[in-house]
């Protein structure tokens, strides 16, 4: 109900409206509305305005921004905190705009500053944004350089040109670095830029008024976008026609939260900043190469310029490709990217001199009874040989650090909580004694990986791994062989990876909540997967194809898994689109007939797993001479591996995963051979091209999986 001195109404919009006292009969309420009392809106003396103000306000204030009752009563006050001055104090405090979450930068450039600006326009849409926000004058700031920061006055704002006109506030405050100033050096300063300084480069001084709070949160955003976001390329892209915004400041803004909360590789992250620089460097030689030229010239010096022009900007383009992919939140995560991001500094150590071999026993607390049955069951019958020792842990990770070639580690029944990662460099085994439910291994703090192994050949079973906040994977595989046997691997951001030229046996093991996909298998690496759960994540199993031609695809051995309940595919493989080159090949070396039996007999072989005559023939016709393509090993599914109990419609992504894979795999190794005999390097490279694909993919279950059981990602 209405007070009845008038109040406030909130309507079913909510829209305030004033409404006056009702003996007055003025405005009446509307059906549904909810009247607030003026108490709720009394100055801080609790004294109420007087009607003849409101009434003036009501005529003068047009602006509908909806805020105009609130501010007028209460008194202006900012909302920014303040913040310690630059240097070692003596200079005024300054507003705390540096703190400024994801959401707070995204909409300030995509609503109010960039909107959908192409790249050439960007340098006007950003002064229309300043020209609304900042204060034209009669503001004071500090002026921070790298030299120096001194407490200046601005007197004229150009907008167009993102600078200041500004004088000194006397007497003269200031703060140098590693030098000496004066008044009548600053001033001089000053002259030489004709009192002008760069916007970027002004920080607001702290105000209480609020006056100032929208000019220093624009010139903070100016500074982040100049600094984070922009580069010296953009407004030269040939294609200017894109939404700016969506294209280059999302991605890269993105990128830049997702770096500053550790969500990013650290080895990527010092890639991303080395492809960075490369390009900018290269970017500025070819801009003083290119101004150096002269267009009607046509003398021997300037025709050198021009092809050494082309070589960066070949380059260039290069780099600025690498960047686009590690800015991509989506090409970042199913590419990876190649190198070994955040690979530790741990190796391997060799055997232990003497030639001895330690047992390390794990455990929080020990029972008689648990004693008793490890000492009978594991140490007695396997351990008890004079080159073995034993000693004893209460961290698991302390006790694999510990280890030399041929250790064994025994972790007994227990919940352990490690902060530091797993990093198995020499070859050992690490096994639970119990179920894997019962020898859980929990991570708590952020890091790269979880479990890193870079051993010859190392083994885990019965154990269960909880992962939270790793950013590359529960485990990874780096290089050598890891074998995994009866685990459970609780996923919270992405699962195992197995890199290039890397080795994984996963058995009979649980997968599941990856936010990525459950199991990454990179080109060159040996997968096998026999009888695991891989369910609950984004993907099942990502494949990984790049676009380089000398990368292969992995060897897959894919047997009685069951891939279920996943978000996307159960399996999924990323490759480029490489459809133009493909079709161009096919026409250049094979006939129709010829490439049509090709893709007919790709996953075409004999019981024994040799290769087809069909085969036979479609590789020695691409290959076009005496040397025949590289064999592909297709091992056949023998008929009592599906029990007839499993509808067909589970087990049917089998062969469409091993035809899409075979023919991937023929058509890239068609690219390789095309592209090395362009090189002019076809003998020198003819033991990469004589390795062998090997896929056994059979008995798999695919269920419920949200998008199907495979599906094939372009980019």
């Amino acid at each position: 109900t209405m007070s009845d001195s008038g109040g406030l109404c909130l309507s079913e919009g909510g829209d305030l409206r004033l409404v006056e006292d009702q003996q007055a009969g003025q405005i009446e309420p509307e059906p549904g509305s909810k009247i607030l009392p003026r108490e709720l809106f009394r100055n801080e003396d609790g004294e109420e305005n007087d009607s003849d103000e409101e009434d003036d306000e009501d005529d003068n204030g047009e602006d509908d921004s909806g805020t105009d009752v609130l501010s007028n009563e209460e008194k202006p006050c900012t909302h920014l905190q303040r913040a310690e001055p630059f240097g070692s104090g003596g200079l005024p405090h300054l507003f705390q705009t540096t703190h400024l979450v994801f959401y707070e930068r995204f909409k300030a450039y995509q609503d109010y500053m960039l909107g959908d600006c192409k790249p050439s326009e960007v340098k006007d849409f950003t002064a229309d944004y300043l020209e609304k926000v900042v204060e034209p004058c009669d503001w004071q700031a500090l002026w921070h350089t790298d030299v120096f920061d001194v407490l200046i006055e601005v007197v004229d704002v150009d907008y167009k040109e993102l600078r200041a006109k500004v004088e000194l506030v006397l007497p003269l405050q200031c703060e140098a670095h590693g030098c000496e100033l004066t008044e009548e050096a600053m001033r001089t300063l000053l002259e030489a830029t004709l009192n002008k300084v760069p916007l970027q480069e002004l920080h607001v001084v702290y105000d209480e008024s609020g006056d100032f709070d929208q000019t220093a949160l624009a010139l903070e955003h100016l500074r982040f976008f100049y600094k984070h976001i922009w580069r010296k390329w953009d407004e030269e892209d040939e294609d200017d026609e894109f939404d700016y915004f969506v294209r280059c400041v999302e991605p890269r803004l993105r990128l830049y939260y997702d770096i500053l909360e550790d969500r990013v590789p650290a080895g990527l992250v010092e890639e991303y900043h080395s492809v960075l620089k490369r390009c900018s460097q290269t970017f500025q030689e070819f801009s003083n190469l290119r101004n150096g030229l002269s267009s009607d010239s046509e003398s021997e010096m300037d025709n050198v310029s021009m092809v050494e022009g082309l070589r960066m900007y070949e380059q260039m383009e290069a780099l600025k490709r690498k960047l686009r992919i590690i800015e991509n939140p989506l090409l970042r995560y199913v590419l990876g990217y190649r190198m070994n991001c955040g690979q530790q500094s741990c190796s391997a150590k060799g055997e232990r001199p003497g030639g001895v071999r330690v047992v390390h026993v794990v455990s929080s607390s020990s029972s008689v009874q648990l004693l008793h049955g490890l000492m009978t069951e594991k140490l007695l019958p396997l351990y008890s040989g004079k080159e073995f020792e034993v000693q004893f842990h209460s961290d698991p990770s302390v006790a694999v650090s510990s280890c030399y070639e041929g250790d064994v580690v025994i972790i007994c029944p227990g919940h352990y909580t490690i902060t530091n990662s797993f990093s198995i460099a020499d070859s050992i085994l690490v096994e639970g004694y119990g179920l894997p439910d019962e020898i859980v291994i929990e991570k708590r703090n952020k890091g790269d990986t979880f479990v890193e192994s870079t051993a010859a050949d190392a083994k885990i079973s019965n154990l269960k791994f909880i992962q939270h906040d790793a950013i590359e994977g529960i485990m990874c595989v780096r290089q050598g062989k890891l074998e995994m046997e009866n685990c459970v691997l609780q996923c919270e951001t992405t699962g195992v990876i197995v890199r290039t030229s890397a080795q994984l046996v996963m058995n009979m093991c649980d997968l599941y909540g990856s936010k990525g996909a459950g199991v990454e298998i990179y080109p060159g690496s040996v997968c096998s997967l026999v009888g695991n759960g891989i369910h609950h994540c984004k993907e099942g199993i990502l494949i990984k194809d790049f676009a380089d031609a000398l990368d292969i695809l992995p060897q897959i051995t894919m047997v009685n898994n069951v891939i279920h309940n996943n978000e996307g595919y159960g399996v999924i493989l990323v490759k480029p689109d490489d459809r133009g080159a493909e079709g161009h090949l096919a026409d250049a070396q094979t006939t129709e007939g010829e490439t049509e039996e090709d893709h007919k007999g790709g996953a075409d072989t004999e019981a024994e797993g040799r290769p087809s005559e069909r085969e036979g023939r479609a590789a020695a016709a691409e290959a076009g001479s005496d040397r025949v393509m590289p064999i592909i090993v297709v091992e056949e599914s023998p008929a009592e591996v599906q029990p007839s109990s499993v509808p067909l419609e589970f087990t049917e992504g089998n062969e469409v995963i091993k035809q899409e894979l075979v023919a991937t795999s023929v058509t890239k190794r068609r690219l390789q051979k095309s592209r090395m005999k362009e090189m002019g390097a076809m003998q020198a490279d003819e033991n990469l091209l004589s390795q062998e694909m090997f896929v056994s993919i059979h008995g798999n279950q695919f269920r419920r999986n949200g998008m199907g059981s495979f599906g094939t990602f372009l980019y």
